[in-house]
């Protein structure tokens, strides 16, 4: 097992180039698969998410190669598998985006049930609804999706909530559908934008992503592209987070500000300092953290996978915060009780989270409960007095590219360490 052993109460400095959006690149590297041929794909983060991908990709046929770190040829014209086995859907979430994939492809898919991280209710039936709607035979089936169809037709689909993986999903399989699609009240976030931009580099007819509705001219083919992912908006958020939180001054590099404006309108009510630039951002924190009131709501709504990172945040802001999950079901709290660990205090009432801001966290030994929790643990080990120990390390190494080299690179003191699986087991309490 490894863990990251965190020294904190120092203030960073320096500057930390983002990687490539972990959650555009889950989508666009499925999509590959809708263009017989060799796609090029740069900025793509080197994560553990986007590796099970590819050795997703590796099992239905295609061929996949490593130019440099952080981009990648994926050949998909050897494609002659639609069944994505439950030892790879177990691995994360995203792996449902084969769905739309490999029914736009080969007009069948059979995808086990995802798994990934666990903080709620996410049910897929809005993906399945659009799927029938464009004419498509769907059952859930011992644990497999199986969705068919001899011809696509294009349709008008309206969502009854706004859901990322729905918009991602339908739209993927919509594009090789005869005739029109129009989608209403869909996601807008970066990256449906840019899944939206790499489909139509591939010779797709897609309009109006980043609106309420997606209209989508179906193609009888598609060719091959190379194509750059964008930054990723919320690794550069998680850092603007911890900047403010330690009190240091970072200029966060290869971002795009336009994407960051709701969390940047919560960090300057917390008392930060932000500067914006072309492509990058600089967050200098204060010693007095004032306390804010955050809802996470669907882009341009402050994002839910900023939820608890600012909450980590508010756990040292002078008064009483609240911060509403306005986005998941279960209220995607699991992970405080991590943080009370380190003295946070902190109640949760369904949804919500009442901060009661304390003058200083203390290091623990704590654990990850899914990505963005983890992320959250980090910045408050690297705020806290003393030592912080970060166990099921997995779960923020599936999200964030080279985290460590990058903090130690602004003056943290953390490391990955391996320990003996004796020593993972937390005495009881």
């Amino acid at each position: 097992m490894e863990k990251f052993i965190i020294k904190g109460n120092a203030p960073l400095h320096g500057e930390i180039t983002v990687s490539g959006a972990k959650n555009a690149a889950v989508a666009i590297i499925p999509a590959t698969i809708l263009a017989k041929g060799r796609c090029v794909i740069e900025n793509v983060p080197d994560i553990s998410d986007v590796a099970i991908l590819l050795e997703i990709l590796e099992h239905l046929g295609a061929k996949t190669h490593r130019l440099e770190r952080n981009t990648l040829e994926i050949d998909t014209s050897a494609v002659d598998c639609n069944e994505v086995p439950y030892e790879f859907a177990r691995a994360m979430r995203a792996s449902y985006y084969f769905l739309g994939a490999l029914l736009g492809r080969c007009f069948e898919a059979n995808v086990s049930m995802p798994g990934g991280c666990n903080f709620g209710v996410r049910p897929i039936d809005q993906h399945l609804k659009g799927f029938t709607a464009l004419g498509a035979e769907v059952v859930v089936d011992g644990g497999m999706i199986r969705a068919s169809s001899n011809r696509l037709v294009g349709s008008h689909i309206h969502f009854d909530v706004v859901s990322v993986g729905a918009t991602v999903n339908v739209m993927m399989a919509a594009v090789r559908a005869h005739g029109i699609t129009i989608m209403e009240n869909v996601a807008k976030e970066p990256h449906i934008v840019d899944l939206a931009n790499f489909l139509n580099s591939m010779g797709a007819d897609v309009r109006g992503a980043g609106t309420d509705v997606i209209k989508i001219h179906g193609v009888d083919l598609l060719r091959p592209s190379s194509y750059s992912i964008i930054p990723d908006q919320i690794e550069a958020g998680t850092y603007m987070a911890l900047a403010a939180a330690c009190g240091g001054n970072l200029l966060i590099k290869n971002v795009i500000p336009k994407h960051l404006e709701s969390i940047t309108d919560k960090l300057v009510a917390a008392g930060a300092e932000v500067a914006e630039y072309d492509d990058s951002i600089r967050v200098a924190g204060s010693p007095v953290i004032n306390r804010v009131n955050v809802k996470t709501m669907p882009h341009p709504g402050f994002p839910t996978d900023m939820q608890p990172q600012i909450t980590a945040l508010l756990c040292r802001a002078g008064g009483t915060s609240i911060v509403t999950e306005g986005v998941w079901e279960g209220g995607r709290f699991k992970y405080i009780d991590e943080l009370k660990r380190m003295g946070a205090n902190i109640s949760v009432d369904g949804k919500m989270a009442v901060i009661e801001g304390v003058p200083r966290l203390t290091g623990a030994r704590v654990r990850a409960t899914d990505l963005r929790a983890g992320a959250a643990l980090v910045i408050a080990g690297l705020c806290a007095e003393g030592v912080t120990e970060i166990e099921n390390i997995e779960f923020i190494e599936r999200g964030y590219e080279c985290i460590v080299e990058k903090l130690r690179g602004v003056g943290a003191d953390i490391q990955k360490v391996l320990v003996p699986d004796a020593e993972a087991v937390r005495p009881a309490q």
